[in-house]
């Protein structure tokens, strides 16, 4: 709940980012892959349920880090988790894996989906 309202403010600033969110859920709630857009951030065991919405690669090349949730009743959630502005290198820096880390990390509770 801490990074709501950087996440929020971040999609929301204008007509462009509410797009390619919206573009990377739809891929999200079809099932689809496009590691241009979203993909697993499979740096180590702990991290591995850790994803990255991307966002204009090539260009700010921002990333929205996940954590994907499979509920034992068959739910599928992906928690939005922490924003990174202008990632400056392909390979991820001490940087991206610290804060990879910290969203392998957290602890989730799922409420109010029943």
């Amino acid at each position: 709940m801490e990074n709501f309202s950087g996440i929020i403010g971040y999609i929301s600033q204008d007509a462009r980012h509410k797009s390619k969110f919206n573009d990377i859920c739809r891929l999200i709630l079809n099932g689809l892959r496009n590691t241009e857009l979203y993909d697993k951030e499979n740096i180590n065991e702990r991290c591995k349920h850790v994803t990255a919405m991307k966002f204009f690669k090539g260009q700010e090349n921002d990333r929205i880090y996940c954590k994907e949730i499979h509920e034992k009743n068959g739910l599928f959630v992906v928690v939005t988790s922490e924003l990174l502005k202008r990632k400056k290198t392909n390979k991820n820096s001490r940087r991206e894996i610290n804060l990879i880390e910290k969203v392998a990390g957290y602890e989730y509770e799922i409420i109010g989906y029943e």
